[in-house]
């Protein structure tokens, strides 16, 4: 018993060694990755137990005005590459961005929809409000606009528009105060939307009407010669974060 206890106090002290002594960086990432998130930080906190991951989350173009501000993230998890591109343009970030996932669009709603007419569902008069992210700070929500332009669509539905913050609260605003949104489709894998299913609750909108999402990171000035935020941002490339990426709906370049 004496030395089962032993064993015990010693594990507890080598946690509370490892706490007390473990590297914290500090991560922005893009509202859409949230839903694989836990699984990336689980996977990463395997390979390094050392290193506590934390994460700010928001719109790419909101978390890139942070950035330029001052804010203290030393790695940036963009929804679309062309925010990292422009950080490092700016010697803000101190690696050229990389591809990590491609994102895609999906039409969600939580009430069963024939979505065989894809986006044009949108034009029927029992879709009265449509949830989409602001273009102007959210990727998908700038991807999302493309489409319904492509499509002839956007002038016509504009009207029924609710425009959400982020990809995130679009899903939120699509499961309340909209009929159906246009939403990321890594959110339909989170643990919370599954019971939704793939064409009764949901469909991929055509990408040939969108410009594809290339999703970009970037280490920052302020993980100049960090190692822990070197670990981190070579996860994020590697197979296993590339095997989770793919398990949550993203393509793959």
């Amino acid at each position: 018993m004496k030395k089962k206890w032993l064993g015990i106090v010693i594990a507890w002290m080598v946690f509370g060694f490892t706490a007390v002594h473990a590297k914290e960086i500090t991560v922005a990432v893009a509202a859409n990755v949230s839903y694989a998130l836990n699984d990336l930080k689980a996977a990463f906190a395997k390979k390094h137990p050392d290193i506590r991951v934390r994460t700010i989350m928001g719109s790419s173009g909101k978390l890139t005005a942070q950035i330029r501000n001052g804010a203290p993230f030393q790695i940036f998890i963009s929804a679309d590459i062309s925010y990292p591109r422009a950080l490092f343009e700016q010697k803000i970030a101190i690696t050229k961005p990389r591809v990590y996932a491609r994102g895609v669009l999906a039409l969600f709603s939580p009430k069963p929809r024939n979505f065989s007419k894809g986006l044009f569902l949108l034009d029927s008069p029992a879709i009265r409000r449509i949830a989409v992210a602001n273009p102007n700070t959210a990727p998908y929500g700038k991807a999302a606009v493309e489409a319904l332009k492509n499509s002839a669509l956007f002038t016509r539905i504009k009207p029924k528009i609710i425009f959400a913050e982020s990809i995130s609260q679009t899903v939120a605003y699509a499961m309340t105060a909209a009929d159906i949104g246009i939403v990321a489709k890594s959110s339909l894998y989170s643990p919370k939307m599954q019971r939704f299913k793939k064409g009764r609750h949901w469909a991929e909108v055509d990408p040939s009407l969108y410009t594809p999402i290339d999703q970009g990171i970037v280490l920052l000035k302020n993980a100049k010669n960090d190692a822990s935020c070197r670990a981190f941002y070579n996860f994020i490339l590697g197979p296993q974060a590339r095997a989770i990426f793919r398990r949550y709906g993203y393509m793959l370049p």
